[in-house]
């Protein structure tokens, strides 16, 4: 008798399996893989993403989802909504990380104004 992998051809079983994680329904799958993660952090062996390695996941799965049809379009508010949130962490962490170097050496810290243009004289 052929098993469900052999009838589909294509490696994956054409019913739903009774056993395994994949039977699971999403919310059950989802609390464990977090537990998952949870433990990893503790112990100390979880992949930690620089921002450039996490730049290029989330360009991957934006490319993906626009290939998909289910990447979410920002009308003109959204978008300037999103910029404005993204430049304000930005600032955050910028002035941060300035501050605590700053508290080091006892420079005093003037970050750039938002919208300042660099003015280019003749000398």
């Amino acid at each position: 008798m052929a098993s469900d992998r052999e009838r589909s051809g294509n490696g994956r079983s054409s019913g739903q399996s009774k056993r395994g994680f994949a039977s699971m329904d999403e919310d059950k799958q989802r609390a464990i893989a977090s537990q998952g993660g949870k433990a990893a952090h503790e112990k100390g062996t979880a992949h930690e993403f620089d921002s450039e390695e996490a730049r290029k996941a989330g360009r991957k799965g934006g490319k993906a989802a626009h290939e998909k049809g289910t990447a979410h379009e920002f009308d003109t508010e959204e978008a300037r909504e999103a910029g404005r949130k993204g430049g304000e962490a930005r600032g955050r962490s910028i002035s941060r990380d300035d501050s605590s170097s700053s508290s080091q050496t006892g420079a005093a810290v003037n970050p750039p104004k938002q919208g300042a243009k660099a003015i280019k004289t003749n000398s």
